[in-house]
């Protein structure tokens, strides 16, 4: 609610113009949208503009269901399971769409070959806000096929009004073994402008949207979701090779599949941390989580997660004594910081220490 208030306060006093006429909110767990709209002018058009502030979920027993009831969901022969057992294709489906606006978050709205505005590196985010998302190879569900009705029926006749063409949904990964895995801060929104028959054959279809991806993750970290779709990595580091940029997505992959099902060990387990790449604070994290969670675990991604973490339900029990190999390697690289903001590696070892963690350096 203080991210709505902040928001809606910005708007009022910093950013709102005489013409702009109304706002609403909306308020979920992981983000706050304000949309606005401009007065209606003589011939009948308006502006509408929408302002999206997203953030990582907090720990709590309702987030992590949400993040596992998918899986449950297809074996039951929920939505998504119907969705991926009809699929009969060469490419297999990569992506899943959850309706964020269903009282059931496991009903899927479609499923895709790709979503073409879901990579994008920084650099390049500034023209391809011009570029609207499109669905690519996409089998629709009944909430999507709604939406492409509305679009066939036409604006200004019965059932075509442009707020039924709209969607807005959360992404899963498709796995290999046909599990899906949510994609943690991800979604897509928008409204549904064109479709058409996908080059791709079997009777999909490519569906594009009114807008451009919202917070699209680097082209990289396609190749760290491509790697996941095999299941959780046997061997740890395979995120070493990776820059700052691809080891924070390598954290965030992990934090998507981390298993909170899985009961945390004892207070007073001793982990072992291997530092020999450790030269940034993305890399700290990378293998505090394999550390604790073994390979591909998820430990914390920035300082207010990993205290989350040492509070338990992360596979953990604080105190811990966490046994640092290699730390002079850190010591070298994080002192000074590595980049603005970052902890130095004194003040890293006060987090842990102020969490309860016992560092013994080696």
């Amino acid at each position: 609610m203080r991210v709505a208030l902040e928001v809606e306060q910005i708007w009022l006093s910093d950013l709102r113009y005489s013409y702009w006429e109304v706002h609403r909110l909306e308020i979920l767990a992981t983000y706050v949208n304000l949309e606005v709209a401009t007065q209606i002018d003589e011939d009948g058009y308006y502006i509408s503009g929408l302002i999206a502030v997203r953030w990582l979920p907090a720990r709590n027993p309702n987030r992590a269901a949400r993040y596992t009831r998918y899986g449950r969901s297809m074996s039951r022969g929920g939505a998504p399971g119907e969705l991926l057992r009809r699929w009969h294709r060469t490419l297999p489906p990569r992506w899943l769409l959850f309706n964020d606006d269903a009282d059931d978050p496991g009903e899927a709205i479609a499923a895709c070959v790709d979503i073409d505005g879901l990579f994008e590196d920084a650099q390049h985010v500034v023209s391809a806000a011009a570029r609207p998302t499109v669905l690519i190879g996409c089998d629709p569900a009944p909430t999507l096929r709604r939406a492409l009705d509305a679009l066939d029926r036409g604006a200004g006749n019965p059932g075509g009004a442009a707020w039924r063409r709209r969607i807005r949904a959360s992404i899963a990964s498709v796995g290999n073994d046909g599990s899906a895995t949510l994609v943690v801060g991800v979604h897509v929104e928008g409204a549904v402008t064109a479709v058409r028959s996908s080059a791709l054959g079997g009777g999909l279809v490519d569906v594009t949207l009114d807008t451009a991806f919202p917070g699209p993750m680097p082209r990289g970290a396609r190749q760290i979701w491509e790697l996941w779709r095999s299941g959780r990595p046997a061997e740890p580091g395979r995120w070493v090779g990776y820059d700052r940029t691809l080891r924070r997505e390598w954290t965030m992959a992990a934090l998507s599949h981390h298993r909170h099902d899985a009961a945390d060990k004892p207070a007073g387990t001793a982990y072992e941390l291997d530092g020999q790449n450790v030269t940034d604070i993305e890399g700290f994290y990378c293998a505090i989580g394999e550390a604790v969670n073994g390979a591909g675990g998820y430990f914390g991604s920035n300082a207010d997660a990993l205290h989350d973490c040492t509070r338990g339900g992360w596979g953990a029990t604080a105190p811990f004594k966490l046994v640092w190999r290699h730390s002079a390697v850190a010591q070298e690289c994080l002192s000074p910081p590595t980049a603005a903001g970052d902890p130095d590696f004194g003040q890293l070892l006060h987090w842990l220490t102020e969490d309860g963690i016992d560092v013994r350096v080696g």
